[in-house]
């Protein structure tokens, strides 16, 4: 197999006319919203302020932000299409370059180098026509045998793309196992073998009037303001039966919200000056707080033991309050519990209800509302099972963990076989 070194000039030819959005030449064409790094092409009607270019049946079409990833296909239409100036088309000569070997190159790590070796700025560059054109690539000089490479290439992509399909599937399901999980404790499933064995316990309904005597005392004390009236629950509302020893309540019925406020810039530094100031989703990682602001003037306060909750723009993430005092801002919310309730187990009642959450919120930012917290319907059990099924939760969840990381490890051994066939197969000249 005798391979050269060409310029990509010598067999792509770019489409180089620009058009304004407002041409009429153009006028009803749909254009590339984007291109995925599995290289499918999305269409649109969607306007642009942007240049434009045209693309036409058979054109190669580039991403210049994202071609190294494999944001890059064949059009293939009936008609032309348009892309902003962020993307490049090319007429390419078939009878020097086969497309899909081109394709296959355009993934490789030996494209990644050439554009790291020649083009300032290297992959992290918008590559543009003036970028490509000129590198200096090897190639089979016959066509023929371009295609031998790329049969043997689409017969090992076929293999590592059953294993990506694998992947894929994995991954689908993790969520619905971690759903699972959360379900199942709190409709009393995860805890049926330690109810048999401990069946001399307080019922729930005990519990639920002592936790409600240890809040009205509190606000007879003017410790904290009574709430809006709760919604009763009634029986239709119940989407399975409790186990007898549990009780229904509203999460407002057992737990304290305190609300955040905003500061002014005026008012917080990042030089861990004060108490911890908490703004919103970044302080929040691996459920664990993430701290980047501080204040001398906290007023809306979260202490320890408090579960926080986002509650704007990203609804769901949470972190148990393991600092001590913290302000937090209206994107956060602070649900406190006594010592007749288990946080961690509040915690998981409210993530099982998070995509409920999530799907209710009508506004055009995200946003949940003190009553869309209060109002979360409430299965709950005895104090002890209560910590019980938090033990048996943790441990299902470092299982699941384990098969997340395993499945991340999946997907870069598949892409490093894909790049390691590429190589094989672009390394022999």
């Amino acid at each position: 197999m005798n391979w050269i070194q060409v310029k990509m000039s010598s067999f792509l030819e770019e489409r180089k006319q620009h058009f304004s959005p407002q041409d009429k030449e153009i006028s009803g064409l749909q254009r590339i919203e984007k291109i995925d790094f599995s290289g499918k092409i999305y269409l649109s009607y969607k306007p642009s302020k942007t240049k434009m270019i045209l693309i036409k049946n058979n054109d190669l079409v580039i991403s210049g932000i994202n071609v190294a990833k494999g944001a890059m296909n064949v059009y293939y239409g009936e008609k032309d299409i348009l892309a902003t100036i962020h993307y490049s088309s090319y007429v390419y000569d078939n009878k020097k370059i086969d497309i899909h070997f081109l394709q296959y190159f355009l993934k490789s790590a030996e494209f990644k180098l050439l554009l790291k070796n020649q083009v300032p700025g290297g992959i992290k560059t918008e590559i543009k026509p003036k970028h490509l054109l000129p590198l200096k690539v090897f190639i089979p000089s016959n066509i023929e045998d371009q295609k031998k490479i790329v049969n043997y290439l689409n017969h090992q992509s076929s293999r590592i793309q059953l294993l990506s399909n694998n992947i894929n599937y994995q991954n689908q399901l993790l969520p619905k196992l971690k759903q699972s999980i959360l379900k199942e404790s709190i409709e009393g499933k995860l805890s049926k073998d330690w109810r048999v064995e401990n069946q001399n316990i307080e019922p729930a309904c005990e519990l639920l009037e002592r936790v409600k005597a240890v809040k009205e005392q509190l606000i007879a004390d003017n410790k904290i303001k009574r709430e809006k009236p709760l919604s009763k629950i009634i029986e239709k509302e119940n989407s399975f039966k409790l186990p007898n020893s549990w009780t229904w309540c509203r999460l407002g019925d057992i737990i304290i919200l305190q609300s955040g406020s905003d500061l002014v810039k005026s008012k917080y530094n990042d030089k861990s000056n004060g108490v911890p100031y908490l703004t919103g989703a970044t302080n929040f990682k691996n459920n664990e707080i993430n701290i980047n602001r501080w204040t001398s003037s906290p007023k809306s306060i979260s202490v320890k033991g408090d579960l926080l909750l986002t509650c704007k723009g990203t609804i769901g993430k949470m972190a148990i309050n393991l600092i001590g005092k913290i302000h937090i801002a209206r994107q956060v919310m602070a649900v406190r519990a006594n010592d007749n309730l288990d946080i961690e187990y509040i915690k998981y009642v409210i993530q099982n209800n998070v995509k409920d959450l999530q799907e209710n919120s009508k506004s055009l930012i995200p946003g949940i509302s003190r009553k869309d917290v209060l109002e979360i319907k409430t299965p709950l059990p005895p104090l002890e099972e209560q910590k019980e099924i938090v033990k048996k939760i943790e441990s299902l969840m470092q299982k699941y963990d384990q098969l997340e990381e395993e499945t991340k490890t999946s997907e870069a051994n598949a892409e490093m076989l894909m790049q390691s066939v590429l190589q094989e197969a672009f390394n022999n000249q």
